[in-house]
């Protein structure tokens, strides 16, 4: 076990201002208004209640609540700080009807300072961008193959994500060597939407198939460790991937020479304890041509994945008597699941935005409660809620600092290196240093 990422302090490490700040400042009233006497937001005429800021080019941004278009949400789970973070940024770019939405799951001690960095800081990067000009689509195709102007967006996305992870690096005011985040975040302009992911949160897209029946497909690659090629190349680097022995079916990145920090991903922002070894923040990026039959966009945290499938995701949404309260429908009922499938968990953070395609019209003619009856009824899962010796426990933790694994469940996945073979890492060298002249051990 090493010492490097015990990550103990000896005193609170305070983050950096956010980039443009002055966008950024969270007004905790809009929580409280306009809401009935069920807790409810009630929609008015006046969708900028929950506009925290402008962005560059005079973008409308979010932080949570709800518009015409989108319905945000998010939850503290049972495990401290809410870690995850999300925005959406409207008339993005200073293109009227662009939209860019982001949601952002933090892990390790600082993962809330990262994940909330990186959402102030990641859009306005891509907002840069000389792609954006709306003319510039003409004709393309529908795919990604000779799509010169998705091809632009790719490489702005992989550039933007670089920088991004450089810039946190550079930052020694936030600890991010055994701390990160994901990000699973889109462009959406006019027909033409952009998905750049990176980690393991999720996007879908709820269309409708010949039947006219709604269906859920998936945007992204949840990004696991044990996906073939994320798995060749962090063994290409040395670092191990393995699941525990009482998670035999969660595959981790550890360090070559130390038990720590069994990151449940293969891609983040930040931990650059792992980085030598094969950890990226280059993100998978896609394409998707909108057409009259796609419905609604739904982004998450894995807080929510974890325990419902795409299709319950998009049932609940479409039964949503009213947008507003979509992402907080979809949010309470990932917490109900959780209880029930993991009685003896913790229930993780959630976010969850929903990007709604099309001005609102009834989706399902069933009330939200036949929908729960019918697909989420968790009672049948779990017989009991008393935990058992043999019961599983699924805390959902993407990091575990110091923690000695004992045996590698699968040998065609996990790899192991000699205990001889000892490989230190400039960037540890750098870390230790950096914690010398701002932590007191």
């Amino acid at each position: 076990m090493g010492a490097c990422c015990t990550c103990q302090r000896g005193h609170k490490l305070e983050g950096k201002n956010h980039h443009n700040h002055n966008h950024h400042k969270t007004h905790h009233s809009y929580f409280e208004e306009k809401n009935n006497n069920n807790g409810e937001h009630e929609e008015g005429e006046d969708d900028y209640q929950s506009i925290v800021g402008r962005g560059d080019l005079g973008a409308n941004i979010r932080l949570c609540g709800f518009s015409k278009f989108v319905s945000m949400y998010s939850q503290q789970g049972k495990k401290g700080i809410n870690q995850d973070a999300m925005t959406v940024w409207e008339n993005f770019g200073g293109q009227k009807g662009m939209i860019f939405c982001g949601v952002f799951d933090g892990h390790g001690p600082s993962g809330h300072k990262v994940a909330r960095y990186v959402r102030d800081t990641l859009p306005s990067k891509l907002s840069s961008s000389n792609v954006i000009s709306a003319n510039r689509w003409g004709a393309q195709k529908d795919d990604e193959s000779n799509n010169p102007v998705f091809d632009a967006w790719k490489d702005k996305f992989i550039k933007s994500f670089k920088e991004m992870d450089e810039e946190l690096e550079g930052d020694g005011s936030i600890e991010s060597y055994c701390s990160g985040t994901t990000a699973v975040t889109l462009i959406k302009q006019g027909e033409h939407l952009v998905v750049g992911n990176l980690g393991d949160s999720r996007a879908i897209i709820c269309t409708r198939d010949d039947k006219n029946e709604l269906v859920a497909k998936q945007l992204t690659v949840d990004l696991k460790p044990n996906l073939p090629a994320e798995y060749e190349r962090i063994k290409s680097c040395e670092g191990r991937v393995m699941a525990m022995e009482e998670e035999p079916n969660i595959y981790r990145v550890w360090m070559p020479d130390q038990d720590c920090p069994g990151l449940a991903m293969a891609r983040a922002f930040g931990d650059f304890c792992l980085k030598d070894f094969g950890l990226i923040s280059v993100p998978e990026v896609y394409y998707r041509k909108l057409t009259e039959k796609d419905e609604f966009i739904v982004l998450a945290s894995d807080g929510l994945w974890d325990v419902l499938s795409n299709n319950e995701v998009i049932r609940i949404v479409a039964s949503a008597r009213k947008r507003s309260i979509a992402a907080r429908l979809v949010v309470h009922h990932a917490v109900r699941a959780w209880k029930y499938k993991y009685p003896c968990a913790k229930v993780d953070d959630c976010a969850v935005v929903c990007l709604f395609l099309k001005r609102q019209k009834p989706l399902l003619t069933k009330s939200l409660s036949e929908v729960t009856e019918l697909s989420l009824n968790y009672s049948e899962i779990a017989t009991s809620k008393n935990c058992s010796p043999n019961s599983k426990i699924d805390d959902g933790l993407d990091t575990l600092l110091n923690y000695q694994v004992k045996e590698v469940k699968d040998p065609n996945v996990a790899t192991g290196l000699n205990d001889d073979h000892k490989k230190s890492s400039s960037r540890h060298a750098r870390y230790l240093s950096r914690r010398k002249s701002t932590v007191n051990f």
